[in-house]
């Protein structure tokens, strides 16, 4: 692991790491804010996943979460969304595709299964190296998201449930396998055969009989996506079936942006920390 850059803020430090994954064949590159109170011993982890185009810099740079997180006490860890590099196959001109767009799977078509293997990489690899590297209490986890690191949080913690004490997220994709702008990719990184997407579908992988005891979920009214992409009420109809309890806000006149997820960052957090204690 080799340090990229540091800067004290808040009394915790925002520090950005690379380093060789194994899971992903390439030099991944990721953040952690590791509060002030990490000077007394382990802190609680609270995963955030960014979405389509995202890397780990925009929450980073534009998420507002770091005061809060020093309030409470939280490390925040946040990945990047693909692996990146000259090697590595993708489709330049396709923004819902390939760099930026791993949507936390673990593709198993050619030529993308030898890199795309984000789910491995969240759930396995990096955890592993945070808790060799950082004061983090890797006892004490919560994970969230945006968008398509929504659909990865709330996959990714309805598998482990018993790693993660809570999951929320910002306007994820409900449904990715019946969603225009993620149907296409699950199909190219998992093959044709739609079976193979369920394991990495909220509604579907409830349908299948995962469970996780609640998630909480922000939706802006004014999201340019919400009818195509992200269709909240199909998640809704999936817990209310299942008897998970999902908190739902849909907020009046929100968009898909940074401006949303940074008005709402503060609640997220509060509520994790509650749940991480």
């Amino acid at each position: 692991m080799k340090t990229v850059s540091t800067a004290k803020v808040h009394g915790g430090v925002q520090g950005v790491y690379t380093h060789a994954s194994e899971s992903c064949a390439c030099d991944m590159t990721f953040a952690v804010f590791t509060p002030p109170q990490a000077e007394n011993g382990p802190v609680p982890v609270l995963w955030y996943l960014s979405g389509l185009t995202c890397t780990h810099a925009n929450v980073m740079d534009k998420g507002e979460y770091r005061r809060m997180a020093a309030e409470l006490g939280l490390m925040i860890i946040c990945p990047d969304t693909s692996p990146r590099g000259e090697t590595i196959p993708d489709e330049k001109d396709n923004w819902q595709f390939g760099s930026g767009a791993g949507f936390y799977v673990d593709a198993t078509q050619a030529p993308y299964a030898q890199n795309y293997r984000m789910y491995s990489y969240i759930t396995q690899e990096l955890p592993e190296l945070i808790g060799a590297n950082f004061p983090a209490d890797m006892s004490r986890q919560a994970i969230f998201g945006h968008s398509m690191g929504g659909h990865g949080a709330l996959t990714i913690a309805l598998k482990n449930p018993e790693r993660f004490r809570s999951c929320s997220a910002f306007a994820p994709i409900a449904q990715p396998s019946t969603a225009g702008w993620s149907q296409p990719a699950l199909e190219k990184y998992l093959g044709p055969d739609e079976k193979d997407w369920r394991a990495y579908d909220a509604t579907l992988l409830i349908r299948d009989g995962h469970r996780f005891p609640e998630f909480l979920v922000d939706q802006g009214t004014a999201d340019g996506f919400l009818d195509e992409g992200l269709r909240p009420w199909l998640l809704e109809e999936a817990c209310r079936e299942a008897g998970i309890s999902l908190t739902l806000h849909m907020r009046d006149g929100y968009d898909h942006s940074y401006n949303f997820i940074s008005t709402f960052m503060d609640d997220h957090l509060k509520w994790h920390a509650k749940r991480l204690k």
